[in-house]
């Protein structure tokens, strides 16, 4: 249901939430240090990262080599490095996205297409994002200046699931909404209406609602449902992109034209012009990707596990150490 994850409940007292309460509090006070300070700090969690390898690093670095196969090892290695500082620096932008005041964080906002979105005034607009590590800036900046719901999925720890979908409203215009990724007939009742949703369709889903499509020329399992909420709300579908910008500049967000002759009723069709989409907005900052998922989980029948070599190669590296 819409925004139920936003109600404060008693529960949420109960002792055995007391040392998360605890951690999010502190993690609330470092947020409200100065943003170059952040950059810094962001950076060493990184770095940090980077020094001791571990599952997800694998993973990310193994994306790395299926997306850019023509880049050196080097150059790989590098990315991979970038990447995990700004996965790093993400950690900290979370808590700017929640908890910063409006007017301070307004000024690290740089907009460029809100005419876009204006275009599409009275109808449901789907803002067609991807899972950059700025991501919860990206969706704070742009529901601060416009109606926007947002999505979330739920972690099971509902101090966590309180203060996420909290935090994705606290800018927000208006009366917006937080939606559970599962809750279909809630986004779809919203498009309806013609309100803006925030979604998210770069990421392995499964084939229950999905199929493969090219996604940097593999195969990958790709969700349908952006053809197919269009299809059925008349919903403009409206990409936008959020890119953290050098130095201590802030965050670029662009809303780019809503596609046009979308959807065409062919969901592979759909499905692949949506996923060039997303390498284009990859590709305006590779590093900035949020590259530690799984994207090439699923494979189509036939087809060898992706991830299953450099993970098995991981855990025999650790128990040589080990022994």
């Amino acid at each position: 249901m819409a925004s139920k994850a936003t109600e404060f409940k008693t529960k949420l007292l109960h002792p055995r939430y007391w040392l998360l309460w605890l951690a999010f509090g502190i993690w609330r006070l470092i947020t409200m240090l100065p943003y170059p300070a952040l950059l810094l700090l962001g950076k060493g969690i990184g770095l940090l990262v980077h020094s001791f390898p571990s599952r997800r690093t694998t993973i990310a670095y193994r994306n790395i080599q299926l997306c850019f196969p023509d880049l050196t090892d080097e150059q790989h290695r590098e990315m991979l490095r970038a990447n995990l500082i700004n996965v790093g620096t993400a950690l900290l932008e979370v808590g700017i996205a929640w908890w910063w005041p409006k007017k301070r964080f307004s000024k690290l906002l740089h907009f460029e297409g809100l005419e876009n979105l204006q275009a599409e005034k009275g109808r449901g607009v789907m803002l067609l994002g991807i899972h950059y590590t700025t991501l919860e800036v990206g969706a704070a900046g742009i529901s601060s200046v416009l109606q926007m719901d947002g999505m979330y999925r739920a972690h099971g720890n509902p101090v966590y699931d309180f203060l996420q979908a909290r935090g994705r409203l606290d800018k927000g215009i208006g009366d917006n909404l937080v939606f559970e990724r599962r809750d279909v007939r809630g986004t779809m009742k919203a498009l309806k209406g013609g309100r803006s949703l925030w979604y998210g369709p770069d990421q392995d889903y499964g084939l229950g609602q999905g199929l493969f499509a090219p996604f940097f020329g593999i195969q990958a399992a790709t969700v349908y449902a952006t053809a197919r909420f269009a299809e059925k709300t008349g919903a403009a579908v409206v990409p936008f992109s959020h890119i953290r910008l050098p130095g201590s500049q802030g965050y670029k967000i662009t809303v780019h034209p809503a596609l046009e002759n979308f959807p065409t009723g062919d969901d592979l069709v759909d499905a692949t012009r949506v996923n060039k989409i997303i390498e284009e907005f990859i590709l305006l900052q590779p590093d900035q990707y949020l590259w530690v998922h799984r994207r090439f989980k699923n494979r189509p029948e036939g087809e060898a596990d992706l991830y299953q070599v450099a993970l098995k190669k991981r855990s025999e590296r650790n128990k040589s150490k080990n022994t």
